[in-house]
């Protein structure tokens, strides 16, 4: 038995199919990879157009003679960007790749998401554009009123009315802000300050709610401290008055 299959593989006619069979094996290969070569175009790959900008209403027309497709898959909300809008895409522009490949697109929502108006009494100018800025909200219209709290949010209003923390309102709104503009609505009289010292003069200045100006001191001053008040402005007299929170200049020597 052993010998009459040695015999067979050995023989002419199982060599000449043998060799017919591993023939015909390769040619399938070869043309099984010619396929899927021209198939898959390998080696050959194309430009990602930059779509960031486009109206969602362009992109078919735009994208149609490129061999790529599109696909929107979110939407996000910027205040500097048209609604409508692709703003992110993945791939990237210039990103080389396959014919029919799907760019997925971001798009600048059309209505804005709504926020919650945060708290700004009291809190300086500066800090409430930061928190403004925070929450999606900007900064409009600056009013001042007469406060000793200079800078110091007194009132915040949205389209002419007063909002309340808490109250929902489209994220990109303006806000407007009163603000104290560091000047009492009170008079005080103007104290007398000649002859007193730069301590002694400030300590009056407190107590009478009014903040020191410019200070001059005159040459060959050696001790500010122990300088003395010469001049002021404005003047003190029995019936000179100021509002409160504004400034005396005074001159030492």
């Amino acid at each position: 038995m052993a010998g009459k299959l040695k015999e067979f593989f050995t023989s002419k006619t199982f060599l000449i199919n043998a060799i017919i069979a591993l023939v015909f094996v390769m040619a399938a290969f070869g043309l099984l990879y010619n396929y899927l070569d021209n198939y898959t175009h390998h080696g050959e790959s194309i430009s990602v157009p930059d779509l960031r900008g486009l109206k969602k209403d362009r992109l078919e027309s735009f994208i149609s003679d490129k061999h790529l497709r599109y696909a929107i898959v979110d939407s996000i909300f910027e205040l500097d960007k048209p609604p409508g809008t692709v703003v992110e895409q993945d791939p990237s522009p210039d990103s080389k790749v396959k014919e029919d490949r799907t760019i997925y697109l971001t798009v600048n929502a059309s209505l804005p998401p709504k926020v919650k108006m945060p708290d700004l009494i009291d809190v300086s100018y500066r800090q409430a554009e930061a928190i403004l800025s925070t929450f999606g909200l900007k900064v409009g219209t600056l009013i001042y009123k007469p406060d000793l709290a200079k800078n110091a949010v007194l009132g915040q209003h949205y389209r002419g009315n007063e909002i309340s923390p808490g109250t929902s309102l489209p994220k990109g709104s303006v806000i407007d802000l009163v603000l104290g503009d560091g000047l009492g609505n009170t008079k005080v009289p103007v104290p007398d300050l000649i002859g007193r010292t730069k301590g002694e003069a400030l300590f009056v200045l407190k107590a009478s709610s009014l903040n020191v100006g410019t200070l001059f001191f005159d040459h060959g001053v050696r001790d500010s401290s122990a300088a003395k008040v010469y001049k002021q402005i404005p003047q003190p007299s029995d019936s000179a008055t100021i509002n409160e929170g504004e400034a005396v200049d005074l001159y030492l020597r």
